[in-house]
């Protein structure tokens, strides 16, 4: 039975000549030819002219019985191949295995109309994704004349669909394990917090005195205890704010600020690095306060990062200058150093997550690498940018751009 299905019967066609219309011999014989003719020259140039969608009709017994451009061009056959073989060519052999075009046209007589999407085959062997219906059409006495087959291709309509639906599974996984890796995170940080703050706290203590007298020696451990503290504390930060900013989780309160007053709040805080390295520190602010929108906390956190990456990587003697400019609908911060400089290819490198330019193993510029990809999506966060120019052996200047408060 399969090997039989797998070949359709295909009807004998007449030569197009005469009253014949190039209607197959059988087909000749029902009504369906005399309502294919009794459209005239209209009906024909009506359909021939729709090539989005394959029009044709089918006679009582599913075989084709006219053609279109729309039909040859989706489908692959021309008139002369298709007319007269029965319409199952059209189906997957699994479909026609199961009497699934037979069905189809049974529901089209019993219901009047038939529609569905699903794989259909074209001349070439190849599958495509249709909107078929099919629509039973009687003659005056409500006698079955033949089918009106319509086929509409949906399979760049269907892989869209199927690209979204894909798309937004991954969203949302991803969201999911965002969301997940915050909580992580946050527990985390709870969890190292406390007894890092411990030992901030005690090393405070015996440094204070408090627990009986301290050698020089001594104090010296203690400073790099306390050290190591701060240096953990600022890398459980800075995977948090990372992982807040990957989640979306991370809230902005934009307000008007003054550059300015962002300098000289920040500057103090930084002051003693400079000055343990003999780095002059150097503030140039215009003699307007710079007005601009954004969040004073996350300015701050943005500035003090780009100053402390400024001391680290200039040398002993050398100057980090901060500057407050204003041009246009906004106003920035620029952090210029008189370090070893950029690489032109690190340029934007070092704007990547856990990019650190110099890192090895012994190398003195710890760190996560995560602090400039935080203060990137901070600074694109509050709708102003980030940006670097640099020169090897000449230094490089980071720049912070804010829109203007109006």
């Amino acid at each position: 039975m399969a090997d039989k299905a797998k070949k359709p019967q295909q009807r004998d066609r007449l030569p197009v000549a005469g009253d014949g219309k190039g209607i197959a011999a059988p087909i000749a014989q029902t009504r369906l030819a005399g309502t294919i003719e009794h459209g005239g020259r209209i009906y024909q140039l009506m359909v021939e002219a729709v090539r989005d969608y394959a029009i044709f009709m089918l006679d009582p017994n599913g075989y084709v019985a006219s053609w279109n451009t729309g039909a040859e061009r989706i489908k692959g056959y021309s008139a002369a191949e298709i007319i007269g073989q029965h319409f199952s060519v059209f189906y997957p052999q699994e479909a026609v295995e199961t009497g699934h075009p037979q069905h189809e046209l049974e529901i089209a007589v019993a219901e009047g109309r038939f529609e569905e999407e699903g794989w259909r085959v074209k001349k070439d062997g190849g599958k495509f994704w249709a909107n078929v219906v099919i629509t039973a059409v009687r003659d005056e006495t409500g006698a079955l004349v033949g089918f009106a087959k319509v086929t509409r291709d949906l399979t760049e309509r269907r892989n869209a669909e199927l690209k979204a639906k894909e798309d937004a599974r991954r969203v949302a996984a991803s969201e999911t394990a965002n969301v997940a890796k915050s909580t992580f995170l946050t527990a985390m940080s709870h969890e190292l917090r406390t007894p890092l703050n411990a030992i901030g706290g005690y090393t405070e203590l015996l440094t204070l005195g408090l627990g009986g007298p301290t050698t020089p020696e001594q104090l010296d451990y203690l400073e790099r205890i306390r050290r190591s503290q701060q240096h953990l504390l600022g890398i459980i930060s800075d995977l948090l704010n990372f992982s807040r900013i990957e989640a979306g989780t991370l809230t902005y309160d934009i307000r008007q600020l003054s550059l300015k007053l962002v300098i000289e709040g920040v500057v103090p805080l930084i002051e003693p690095q400079a000055a343990a390295k003999e780095i002059v520190l150097k503030t140039d602010t215009t003699t307007h306060d710079c007005l601009v929108l954004g969040d004073r906390a996350k300015v701050d956190q943005i500035l003090l990062n780009l100053l402390s990456n400024a001391i680290k990587f200039t040398d002993s003697l050398g100057t980090v200058t901060v500057e407050c400019n204003e041009s246009g609908n906004t106003a920035s911060i620029a952090v210029v150093d008189t370090g070893s400089g950029i690489p032109p290819d690190k340029l934007d490198a070092i704007f990547e997550p856990f990019v650190q330019l110099g890192r090895s193993l012994s190398s003195a510029h710890e760190g996560t690498g995560l602090g400039l990809a935080i203060s990137r999506e901070l600074a694109r966060a509050m709708n102003g940018n980030l940006t670097v120019s640099s020169k090897v052996d000449s230094g490089s200047t980071f720049t912070l751009t804010l829109p203007r408060a109006k």
